[in-house]
């Protein structure tokens, strides 16, 4: 069994992959080196071989996370490494080790699945947006705020705007004008997150007409599918290329 980790800036999201039923043998996200740790330990009849992972983590809580799962499970670690080209696509950061690594697998998946021009849409912690054209070439990306990012600013430098997750997720039953704080909040975010996407949209038309395939991923693409009725969502694509990244054998 295989353990795959995509260690992002607030989650992990984990899955294991079992060899023999060629599946996902379970799957899940947690916020802590330890849950993650308690949710595998706790899982009847893991028996993991090999791991691998992609982290956007500083080198030390990288390295702190892989040495638990080696103490855990006794499995060697192996982790996704910036890259300058891989699977036929090149990286187009001026500095390409500057480049998030969820984004270049990401990228790296996208381009596999597409077989052609691509526009890759991350919803996460942050939003990103890549361009990869049809010979491979990464033509840059945006990064903005996240639902989660532009939520938590007005709730910590607004002294007056506080609600929970729950009446967060009600608040966004429609796009109507809010009649209470958090529909207007929520409502709001929920239109700026739609105003970007729609700007990659025309940006990519203009680079490629019709010619190209929109992937949506991270755990807010839900919010924006309606946006982009001609979008694939694909919540794994940054495991699909970290097996690209990291083949195991």
């Amino acid at each position: 069994m295989i353990l795959e980790l995509d260690c992002g800036n607030s989650f992990i999201k984990w899955r294991v992959l079992d060899d023999a039923a060629l599946g996902v043998f379970a799957e899940g996200v947690v916020d802590s080196d330890d849950a993650l740790v308690g949710y595998l330990r706790a899982l009847s009849g893991l028996l993991l071989t090999r791991c691998r992972l992609v982290s956007v983590r500083t080198a030390e809580e990288t390295n702190k996370l892989t040495s638990m799962l080696v103490q855990a499970f006794g499995v060697a670690v192996v982790c996704a490494a910036p890259a300058k080209e891989m699977a036929g696509v090149r990286n187009g950061y001026e500095e390409f080790e500057r480049l998030g690594l969820d984004r270049w697998l990401a990228m790296l998946g996208g381009f596999r699945l597409a077989a052609g021009a691509c526009l890759v849409l991350d919803f996460g912690t942050a939003v990103t947006a890549d361009f990869i054209a049809a010979d491979g070439e990464h033509l840059g990306g945006f990064i903005c705020p996240g639902m989660p990012l532009m939520r938590n600013q007005l709730r910590t430098h607004t002294r007056r705007i506080r609600y929970d997750d729950l009446s967060a997720e009600r608040a966004l039953v429609n796009l109507l004008p809010g009649r209470t704080t958090v529909e207007a909040v929520e409502r709001g975010c929920s239109l700026m997150l739609r105003g970007f996407v729609l700007t990659q949209l025309e940006l990519a038309r203009d680079y490629w007409g019709d010619d190209f395939v929109v992937f949506l991923t991270g755990g807010d693409a839900d919010l924006i599918s309606g946006v982009v009725p001609q979008g694939r969502v694909v919540p794994d694509l940054v495991f699909v290329g970290l097996a690209m990244a990291c083949p195991l054998s």
